[in-house]
């Protein structure tokens, strides 16, 4: 089964679908991954904010950030190549590289029920 890790900048919430003003494309990447996980497909977000240590960690991810800088992000790996840089997979993407039918990626919902911060803290967004 194929492997897909976002490395994503720094936002205050783990999905980034946070705060008034909410970034249509982080919700729906937000119900891709969601809907991808309940199928059994391995999906990781990595946020900058929170899992500093993964972009760390990752020799791939650490080199391209010191060649190209932070603009470049996010970044997508699948199986541990990088796929995309500078945007997230569309729809179709992610449908192509995990070997999986649209219907399996697409958003069994329009709306996120959740479009308020959930950092834990009050003011974080």
């Amino acid at each position: 089964m194929k492997k897909i890790e976002i490395f994503e900048p720094a936002m205050c919430c783990s999905t980034g679908v946070c705060g008034p003003s909410v970034n249509p494309e982080l919700i729906r990447v937000a119900a891709v991954v969601e809907n991808l996980k309940k199928e059994g497909i391995h999906i990781i977000r990595h946020n900058l904010s929170s899992e500093p240590q993964a972009f760390v960690q990752n020799t791939i991810i650490n080199t391209v950030l010191n060649d190209k800088g932070m603009e470049i992000l996010p970044v997508t790996m699948v199986d541990g190549a990088i796929v995309k840089e500078g945007g997230y997979l569309t729809n179709a993407e992610f449908a192509e590289y995990l070997q999986v039918g649209i219907d399996i990626v697409q958003s069994k919902t329009d709306t996120v029920q959740n479009s308020t911060c959930n950092c834990g803290s009050d003011d974080c967004c």
